[in-house]
């Protein structure tokens, strides 16, 4: 005889804090605040644009760190206090986000730079020229013997 473990439907055998953390309506929750990210190529540049309503550019940071990681990090502090009234749902909020990106080798990292305009923070990312050498290297055909 085989015996089979039995699932019950109010999950006695889990304790709380993991039913509600593979509550896949909590997981939902949890991403639905974070900043879509968009990454565009084209033959000079990389752009990465992160939505960001209501973020000014003093709300965000962006740095290179260890191992040409590109860091970029918002937080808004919600400093609005209203003595006259209180929030009774509040979800106009992003309270702290950071996303890092590994730069691929072709990046010129001293002429990056970045801009925030009608809620989206761009950040433009120059591609190296490439040399005739460079380039004649990289279509090099090998000869099959």
């Amino acid at each position: 005889m085989i015996m089979t473990p039995v699932r019950r439907n109010n999950q006695e055998w889990l304790p709380s804090i993991f039913s509600d953390f593979f509550d896949n309506d909590w997981m939902m929750k949890a991403n639905a605040t974070t900043p879509a990210v968009n990454v565009i190529e084209n033959e000079t540049d990389y752009k990465v644009e992160v939505a960001a309503p209501g973020m000014t550019k003093e709300d965000f940071c962006v740095h290179i760190a260890d191992e040409d990681q590109l860091v970029i990090s918002m937080e808004k502090k919600n400093e609005t206090k209203d003595n006259n009234n209180k929030y009774l749902r509040r979800e106009f909020s992003y309270s702290k986000f950071q996303q890092t990106l590994i730069l691929p080798d072709d990046v010129e990292k001293e002429h990056i730079s970045a801009t925030v305009n009608d809620g989206v923070l761009t950040i433009n990312l120059p591609k190296k020229q490439k040399t005739q050498d460079q380039q004649a290297k990289e279509y090099k055909v090998i000869e099959i013997k």
